[in-house]
């Protein structure tokens, strides 16, 4: 090979030879034109780049497309910038803070100045966005000297983006340029504005420069683009069937949960039906949990400040808790309880343990507790408060494996069962560029990570890797579960953890009479409670499978005359397990069927003269209508059927 080219290895092995300088739309040209129009920014040695950036040295490239996280990334990052030419043409003198991809979008902070920007003003930014993008400017990645960046930024009277080269070296500040907007940015960006066919900004607020409440409060304007006016039209459906879906409106309505200022932000408060609906969760995994050998325990809800400073979660965790609990003893600080392991391992620590004990596991529906900023609470699914369906298993490393793969058919069996079937299993590990982040010997974090990735491999379970995710004492599979919407949520979950048995000195006893360190899986196959009822309650938009719904039944009088037969008929229901309700109110049979279905009750049981008659119900169906008149043992009979097909 000539010193004119470099070899580009492709993510297949297949290894190509391309002239120096080549770039990955010049790659992705050479494919196909197809993808090349695709193409919106490459992984350049893992490292994600411009698509127009000239490579110069070997490679492993991954061309990313809107099917791509780091590609959507892209392509909303280039977006705010498209955003910002808008903003600066419509508002000449405009300043700028930061503008970043999002979960779904993009937000860019702005001081407007005199000006005030309000959701009046979107349909014109909206506009000039779309004139601009069809101007198809490309991105133009330059690097500048500190100096010249400065220069540039001072004629401009930018104090947000000079204040960000302050903490920029020489040799890493960038330039980007569209059309006539320039902007201090590392990238990466798409080819060009013309990728961009539709515009939606969303909302606006208010957010102080850098986070910081005693800086100035800037202008923070969110969007969302797509390659495709359809695509746009399909998540502005989806926002809106979100709506009609919020676990926090239907949590109202079915009378579930509710919050409470005098109680306390992001703590949630189970009523009688969402008790009943997360007691049945619980004994169902229980249940399971109990075939497996799996033995319960229950552990304070706080503990010594120590215990978590042994087990490292004060380190890390320290500034996101509540604050430490001082007692009367001097020196004595206890802290509400952030983990349940550090408890468990106590557990595994109390005896002498031998290798004729492992695997041990130990499962716990434990309370934590973790200060979440304000802003960032939101129903069920961010809480200050939550329980865990946290379980530890001990085990030898011979056993490791056995038991991962164990936790792996469980937790997919929880998820078959709620109905989440749209699943990706993700691998979780360090940050290889940062692993200061973590604790233990880069031996253990090796064999941790590769007996995960050989798990999944033995069973074929499809997965992606994500660099960086990992908790901070070892790896872990994440399952980032997709709701009926198409939105993912993140799980469950199952770690492997050779980091804290060394912490708390946890040692069994071998076949040589030698002690000997165990390894540790952490896992949690609902996750937090009530994260998985608030997507549970969204996913089937409040309509619970039949064995979880916390009312199977409304018995539905027509009259107060029925009451006695409606009480007998709920009686002779409740022998067979079947739970529900005698709705007595002095209304007309209308109002109670409507009612009903709004609470979303899987079965409505009307009685009048001629069921009382008969000794019969006639039976509604939740958004069905009528499925017609049955004996109590038919009834039974064909209601143990409905869940039969449910899989109960």
């Amino acid at each position: 090979m000539s010193k004119e080219h470099i070899k580009i290895a492709f993510p297949d092995g297949q290894v190509r030879e391309y002239p120096r300088g080549v770039t990955a739309l010049d790659i992705a040209k050479d494919i196909s034109e197809g993808l090349a129009r695709n193409v919106l920014s490459a992984r350049i040695n893992g490292e994600v780049w411009d698509a127009t950036r000239p490579i110069n040295e070997d490679a492993t490239i991954e061309l990313l497309t809107w099917n791509d996280k780091d590609g959507k990334a892209t392509f909303w990052h280039s977006s705010a910038h498209l955003m910002a030419e808008a903003l600066e043409a419509l508002y000449p003198g405009i300043k700028f803070g930061i503008g970043p991809p999002i979960e779904h979008g993009f937000y860019y902070d702005v001081d407007p100045g005199d000006y005030v920007i309000s959701s009046e003003d979107f349909p014109k930014i909206e506009a000039k966005m779309l004139e601009l993008a069809r101007q198809k400017n490309p991105y133009i990645r330059k690097e500048v000297p500190k100096a010249e960046a400065i220069e540039y930024f001072k004629k401009k009277g930018d104090e947000y983006k000079l204040e960000l080269l302050e903490d920029l070296e020489d040799g890493e500040i960038t330039f980007y340029q569209q059309g006539n907007f320039i902007d201090l940015c590392r990238g990466p960006h798409i080819p060009d504005t013309g990728r961009i066919k539709a515009v939606k900004l969303m909302n606006v607020a208010g957010a102080y420069w850098r986070g910081d409440e005693k800086r100035k409060q800037l202008t923070r304007i969110y969007g969302i683009t797509f390659p495709k006016k359809k695509e746009l039209d399909e998540y502005l459906h989806m926002i809106e069937e979100a709506k009609k879906r919020d676990h926090r409106k239907l949590g109202a309505e079915l009378e579930l949960f509710m919050f409470s200022e005098k109680v306390g932000a992001g703590l949630p408060i189970w009523l009688p039906k969402g008790t009943a609906l997360r007691s049945r969760l619980e004994d169902f995994l229980k249940k399971e949990q109990i075939k497996r050998g799996y033995q319960p325990v229950i552990t304070p809800h706080i503990g010594k400040k120590e215990l978590y400073e042994t087990s490292g979660h004060w380190e890390k965790y320290g500034e996101d808790s509540f604050q430490p609990i001082h007692t009367p003893k001097e020196g004595e600080v206890f802290l509400l309880k952030p983990m349940n392991c550090p408890h468990h391992c106590e557990i595994y620590g109390y005896r002498p343990r031998s290798y004729k004990e492992l695997p041990l596991r130990i499962a716990e529906f434990g309370t934590v507790y973790r200060y979440e900023q304000s802003g960032e609470l939101h129903g069920l699914t961010r809480v200050r408060g939550f329980t865990q369906d946290d379980a530890h298993i001990f085990c030898t490393p011979d056993q490791l494996k056995d038991e991962f793969l164990g936790v792996l058919e469980l937790t997919q069996y929880v998820l078959k069962k709620l109905g989440f079937n749209d699943y990706t299993a993700q691998i979780s590990l360090r940050d290889p560029l940062d692993k200061e982040k973590y604790i233990g010997s880069e031996e253990d974090w090796e064999r941790a990570e590769r007996a995960i990735i050989e798990a999944t491999q033995e069973v074929g379970l499809e997965t992606v890797t994500e660099l960086g995710e990992a908790a901070f004492y070892g790896p872990k599979l994440d399952f980032m579960v997709k709701d009926a919407l198409g939105r993912s949520w993140q799980l469950g979950t199952i770690q492997v953890d050779y980091n804290l048995p060394k912490r708390f000195n946890l040692e069994y006893i071998g076949p040589d009479n030698k002690p000997h360190r165990p390894v540790m899986i952490h896992r949690a196959p609902f996750g937090s409670m009530e994260r998985f009822i608030g997507v549970l309650i969204e996913h089937c938009a409040g309509k619970f499978p039949l064995w979880l719904a916390p009312d199977q039944y409304a018995l539905l009088p027509i009259s107060d005359r029925f009451l006695d037969y409606a009480r007998k008929v709920a009686n002779e229901l409740a022998v067979h397990d079947i739970r529900g309700f005698v709705d007595d109110r002095s209304e007309k049979i209308g109002r109670k069927i409507r009612d009903a279905e709004l609470k979303k009750v899987p079965f409505m049981l009307i009685v009048g003269e001629k069921e009382v008659a008969e000794g019969k119900v006639s039976v509604r169906k939740q958004g069905h209508g009528d499925i017609g008149s049955m004996t109590i043992g038919e009834f039974v009979e064909w209601f143990k059927k409905q869940l039969e097909e449910e899989g109960q």
